[in-house]
C-alpha cells in the first residue's frame, strides 16, 4: 500500500505563472495548474505543448559531427560503397536500423543491416560483425543506438578500411571511439538543445541532415517514419518532453493512420485494429513483442519485419514473434518467482536503503532486465540481476525515481569488464569472483547517496480536484495533455472527502479489487471508479465515512460512446 502522498501546493512563482494563464482556460482552472507544474509558462508555450508541429523540431545540424557524418555518407554512396545499417537488439535499436535503412533504400541500393544476437556477440560492436563486414566489401558502417564505448573494435574496424559513423545517446565516457562522426548529443561539448533522443532518435536527426543536405526535404518523405521513432521513445523510457513529443505526436497519427507494414501486422495480430492506439498499446503491446524477438532469438527478425514490403511475410514474422513472447512471459514469470524467493530468504539485508543484487548462473539472459525492472518496482530499490553468459556474470540494472543509477555502477568499474546505458537503466558484466565486492561497492555508494523517500512508497499528485470539476470541458483539455510519458507523467489527482455513493462493491475473481461509486460535496453526480487490489479498504468504503483517494482518469470507449472512469491507486481516511 502506497503510504505516503506527495502534494506540495503551487508556490508563490507558480501562482504568477498561474494568474497569467488563467484567463485562457476560465472553465478548467486544474488544466493551468497541470501546465504550470510541467513548467509551461506563457501562452506561446501553451500553443507548442497542445499543438506540436514538426517546425518546432530542432535544426540537425546543431548536432555535433552531423556535418561530416552526412559528408562522410553522401562520399559513399556517390562512390557506390557498400554500407552496413548496425543496431542493438532491443526495440531502440531494432527501430533504428529500420528507419535508416527504410530511408536510404529508396534510392539506394547497396545496403545491408545487422543486428548481433544477444547470447554470441552480446550488447555494442562485435569482432565478429567487423570480419563479416569486411568478407562483403563493406567499407561504411552506421551504427545506431550503441557503439560509443567500442573504442577497440572501432580502432580495429578501421585497420580494416572501414569507417564508422557512431549514432548513439548513451552516456559516453572520456576516451570516444575512432569513428569518422560521433553523433550523440549526451557528449559533453555537444550543444544539441535536447539531450533527450532515442537512438532512433538520433537516427531520424541524421537522416533529416542528410534529406537537408540533398535537397529531399520535399521528396522521399522521411515523417512517414516517424512510427518508427515513436515506438522507439516510448519502449526505451526517454523523456516525452521537446522533440520527443513532437515526434511521438506525430508517430502516434501515423500509427493509427498508415502504419508501416510490419508494424501493422503486430497491430492486427493483438487486436488493435478498431481502436484508437495509445501509448499504453505500444507499452503493454507493441514494443513487447519487437523486443521479444532480441531476447529470445534475433533481433534481425524484428527488422525484417519492420523493412519488409510484403504483408503475407510481416503476418508470418509477426506470428513467430508473438510465439517469442508468450516464452518470454513465461520465463519472465518463472525468473521473477525464483528472484522473489532469493530476496525473501534475505530479506533482512534489504534493511536501510541497500540495493538488491542477485545471481543465479541458469538465468535467461533476454529476460533479467525486465526482472530487474520488476523487483524495482516491487521492493523501491535499485536492481541489479545478473546471470551467467560468455564465461561472465552479466546483466541488467533498474533505478528508482530519481536517482542515477550509471553513476552508482561507473563508481565500481574497476570491478566491471564492461557497463553502459542511462541513469535509469544500466548494462554490465564482471567476473564472477567480482560479484560479492560489487555488491558491497554499490551497496555503499547507494546508501550515501539515495534520499530516503526514493525508497519508501510513494505517490506525486499533481493537482486536487473536487468531483463536480470532472467534466466534459476539463476532459477535452486532459486529452490534450497526451501522449504521456517521462517528463510529461500522466496527471494524479486527489480529491478530499468524497464517500461511497451507497453502491460501491467488491469485484474480481476472488473479489480482490474495488468498484468504486462515489460522490462529494461539490455534486449529486456519481463518479466511477475502480481500485485494483484494494480489497483491504472496502470496510473504510462501505462504513459512510468520508475518505480521501488520488488517482488517474482514463477514458473508455464502447461503441459510439465515450465514457470515463477514475483510476484508484490511493485511498485513506479522509484528513
Amino acid at each position: 500500500m502506497i503510504s505516503k502522498w506527495n502534494y506540495l501546493p503551487l508556490t508563490s512563482e507558480e501562482r504568477k505563472l498561474e494568474a497569467q494563464l488563467v484567463t485562457r482556460f476560465t472553465r478548467c482552472p486544474a488544466v493551468v495548474r497541470l501546465l504550470v507544474r510541467r513548467g509551461i509558462a506563457s501562452q506561446q508555450d501553451v500553443q507548442a505543448f497542445f499543438s506540436p508541429s514538426l517546425s518546432q523540431l530542432h535544426d540537425p545540424f546543431l548536432m555535433q559531427d552531423m556535418e561530416r557524418a552526412v559528408e562522410r555518407l553522401n562520399s559513399a554512396l556517390g562512390g557506390k560503397e557498400k554500407i552496413m545499417i548496425y543496431g542493438d537488439y532491443d526495440v531502440d535499436g531494432t527501430t533504428a536500423v529500420a528507419l535508416v535503412y527504410r530511408y536510404l533504400r529508396q534510392f539506394y541500393s547497396n545496403l545491408v543491416y545487422y543486428i548481433p544476437t544477444r547470447d554470441d556477440e552480446g550488447y555494442g560492436i562485435s569482432i565478429q560483425s567487423i570480419d563479416y563486414a569486411k568478407s562483403i566489401g563493406v567499407s561504411l558502417i552506421i551504427v545506431l543506438d550503441c557503439g560509443i564505448k567500442a573504442i577497440d573494435e572501432i580502432a580495429y574496424a578501421k585497420s580494416l578500411g572501414i569507417d564508422f559513423i557512431v549514432c548513439d545517446h548513451h552516456v559516453p565516457d572520456d576516451e570516444l571511439p575512432p569513428a569518422v562522426a560521433i553523433l550523440n548529443p549526451k557528449l559533453p561539448t555537444d550543444r544539441y538543445p535536447f539531450k533527450g533522443l532515442s537512438g532512433c532518435g538520433v537516427g531520424f536527426k541524421f537522416m533529416q541532415a542528410f534529406a537537408i543536405s540533398n535537397n529531399f526535404v520535399s521528396h522521399y518523405e522521411l515523417n512517414n517514419l516517424l512510427d518508427l521513432v515513436a515506438v522507439s521513445i516510448v519502449a526505451d523510457i526517454v523523456p516525452l518532453t521537446d522533440e520527443n513529443r513532437v515526434m511521438c505526436y506525430y508517430g502516434l497519427k501515423r500509427l493509427n493512420t498508415s502504419p508501416n507494414i510490419g508494424l501493422r501486422s503486430i497491430i492486427k495480430l493483438c487486436n488493435l485494429g478498431k481502436k484508437e492506439l495509445t501509448i499504453s498499446d505500444i507499452i503493454f503491446k507493441i514494443g513487447p513483442r519487437i523486443n521479444a524477438s532480441g531476447r529470445m532469438e534475433s533481433g534481425g527478425e524484428s527488422v525484417e519485419l519492420l523493412v519488409t514490403q510484403d504483408s503475407v511475410k510481416a503476418m508470418e514474422i509477426s506470428k513467430r514473434i508473438d510465439r517469442y513472447n508468450h516464452e518470454r512471459k513465461e520465463l519472465d514469470r518463472q525468473i521473477t518467482i525464483e528472484a522473489n524467493e532469493i530476496i525473501e530468504r534475505h530479506r533482512q539485508k534489504l534493511e536501510g536503503k541497500k540495493p538488491i543484487v542477485i545471481y543465479d548462473a541458469g538465468w535467461h539472459k533476454g529476460i533479467i532486465g525486465i526482472v530487474a525492472s520488476r523487483l524495482a518496482e516491487l521492493y523501491f530499490r535499485p536492481s541489479v540481476v545478473l546471470t551467467k553468459s560468455n564465461g561472465l556474470a552479466t546483466g541488467s540494472s533498474r533505478s528508482v525515481r530519481g536517482f542515477d543509477i550509471y553513476s552508482a555502477i561507473k563508481s565500481c568499474r574497476d570491478l566491471l569488464e564492461t557497463f553502459g546505458g542511462h541513469t535509469n537503466a544500466v548494462g554490465l558484466s564482471m567476473r564472477e569472483e567480482n560479484i560479492d565486492e560489487f555488491r558491497r561497492r554499490l551497496t555503499e555508494y547507494v546508501e550515501a547517496h539515495i534520499a530516503d523517500d526514493q525508497v519508501t512508497p510513494s505517490i506525486d499528485i499533481d493537482c486536487e480536484l473536487q468531483l463536480a470539476e470532472i467534466n466534459n470541458d476539463f476532459l477535452r483539455c486532459l486529452r490534450m495533455f497526451n501522449p504521456y510519458g517521462p517528463g510529461n507523467p500522466l496527471p494524479v489527482f486527489v480529491s478530499r472527502g468524497v464517500r461511497n455513493a451507497g453502491t460501491s462493491h467488491l469485484v474480481g475473481h476472488s473479489n480482490e479489487h474495488i468498484k468504486f461509486e462515489i460522490v462529494d460535496d461539490s455534486t449529486t453526480h456519481v463518479y466511477h471508479g475502480i481500485g485494483f487490489g484494494m480489497a483491504e479498504m472496502f470496510p473504510l468504503v462501505e462504513s459512510g465515512e468520508p475518505f480521501d483517494i488520488c488517482y488517474t482518469i482514463e477514458e473508455t470507449h464502447r461503441r459510439s460512446s465515450k465514457s470515463f472512469q477514475l483510476m484508484v491507486k490511493a485511498i485513506k481516511p479522509a484528513q
